[in-house]
């Protein structure tokens, strides 16, 4: 079985919308605007990419991620190189780019879980809020890797919906502070 892994820069009150300078969001690129850069903060980042052996989409980041990330290779060769899959009602094949790898298209949250079923390493979340939420409420991530930033953004998309569902439990596996305020946790989804 594959592990499911949700990353996220998330604001301190839960918000994942807009953390790179994407347009439409009151506080685009929150995670570099008054914040001191740490190099440290974002190793993760870097080991993500080293461990993942797939990307998993929504239809509105791959939209935003595919005109960009392939051709960003000094940046994200290995996310470029590996399978992808954009879990959509309504992406057609003729919508894909040519550019990316392989690129598959999930219709449901089913085939999500079919997905992790097979033979292969960890599949990586990306972006994503309104995906992230509906696989977290279906019980289908298995570990979260969060650099938690010292803001409140007060709206936005969040990486937790408010659905009334049983309590999840986790286990922190891994955590560290940085100087400017970062905080890096891993956790793993106790089942």
């Amino acid at each position: 079985m594959r592990t499911l892994i949700a990353t996220a820069f998330v604001s301190l009150d839960g918000v994942i919308e807009a953390p790179g300078g994407e347009p439409g969001h009151r506080s685009s690129g929150w995670t570099f605007k008054d914040i001191e850069f740490d190099e440290a903060a974002y190793q993760l980042k870097s080991r993500e990419q080293d461990e993942a052996t797939a990307m998993l989409l929504g239809r509105v980041s791959y939209q935003a991620f595919s005109p960009v990330w392939p051709g960003m290779t000094a940046e994200f060769p290995r996310y470029n190189a590996m399978p992808k899959y954009v879990v959509s009602t309504t992406l057609q094949e003729k919508d894909l780019v040519s550019n990316w790898g392989e690129i598959s298209i999930l219709r449901s949250l089913d085939d999500v879980a079919a997905l992790k079923e097979t033979e292969g390493g960890p599949i990586s979340i990306h972006g994503s809020a309104t995906l992230n939420r509906n696989l977290s409420d279906a019980g289908l991530i298995d570990r979260y890797h969060l650099l938690v930033f010292p803001v409140l953004l007060g709206a936005g998309k969040r990486l937790f919906s408010d659905t009334d569902k049983d309590k999840q439990n986790l286990e922190l596996v891994e955590s560290e502070s940085y100087r400017n305020g970062i905080q890096k946790l891993i956790y793993d989804v106790r089942r």
